[in-house]
């Protein structure tokens, strides 16, 4: 029985063919067919089939063919990896695609690639700086229509609104050859002491000027407005009916404002009468 398997125990790529029939005899071995291996020495009647590299969604190729003595040697395509962690591998997967974060560590027939680390911004985080860009976005906005509205204001002042401001000065200059000293103390008792102060300080008049019209007639408020207005008349002249109507207006007080032209505008017709 020793001999029967002598020859194929020290030599690869057999196998047993025939057992030795008498004692001192050797047995017959033969080379393994084609798709067939033996990797080491036996006695075995038949040699192990070959393994293939074409398993449906293996992913492998050939990268040693079989012989009779060695078995087929198999590894990844290109871009893939196995990550069984032994030599024979029987299914290889696809590498990793990195994106904008770079790759690290690249692919290799063992290793999955491994992708630069990128600091992501929170859901919530993101929808906050949305907002906040949208917030600063509408202020710059609203601040933006806010400065051409007080600088088209301040090209209309002392005017309401473009057109129509010249239309009314146009009408207030009707009542500059009207004579107002006859008609002070109706003007005077309309406008009252505070508005007629303000407007004789925005006119210039000195703060001296005006309190010395309080002092001159300390409990007659009348008095007091009736001589402040006689200043303003005489520091204003022809110019005076208009610009104090004007300053009335400006000073939001149109109800007064409409009082002094109907005074001056019933003084105007009488004189056309005349």
């Amino acid at each position: 029985f020793f001999h029967l398997w002598l020859l194929c125990l020290h030599t690869l790529g057999l196998h047993l063919v025939e057992h030795c029939s008498t004692s001192q005899t050797y047995g017959k071995c033969e080379p393994c067919g084609s798709g067939k291996y033996s990797s080491h020495p036996n006695y075995q009647l038949s040699c192990e089939p070959c393994t293939s590299c074409s398993h449906p969604n293996g992913n492998l190729e050939v990268d040693e063919p079989c012989t009779p003595a060695v078995d087929t040697k198999c590894r990844c395509k290109k871009d893939h990896y196995c990550n069984s962690g032994t030599e024979t591998c029987k299914l290889c997967h696809p590498c990793k695609e990195c994106g904008d974060e770079g790759i690290k560590v690249a692919c290799t027939s063992n290793n999955n690639t491994v992708c630069n680390e990128i600091k992501e911004v929170s859901h919530v985080g993101g929808i906050i700086a949305g907002i906040l860009v949208a917030v600063v976005i509408i202020a710059a906005a609203v601040a933006g229509v806010l400065w051409k509205r007080r600088k088209w204001q301040r090209t209309q002042s002392p005017k309401t609104n473009g057109n129509e401001a010249d239309l009314e000065m146009q009408g207030l200059r009707v009542f500059s050859d009207v004579d107002l000293k006859p008609h002070l103390l109706d003007i005077a008792d309309v406008i009252g002491w505070k508005d007629l102060r303000g407007v004789a300080m925005r006119s210039g008049i000195p703060e001296s000027i005006i309190e010395s019209c309080q002092l001159n007639n300390p409990r007659d408020c009348q008095e007091q407005t009736f001589q402040l207005l006689n200043i303003y008349v005489e520091r204003q002249g022809r110019e005076a009916s208009s610009s104090l109507i004007q300053k009335l207006l400006t000073d939001g007080k149109k109800a007064k404002a409409q009082k002094v032209k109907d005074i001056l505008s019933k003084a105007a017709r009488s004189n056309i009468s005349d």
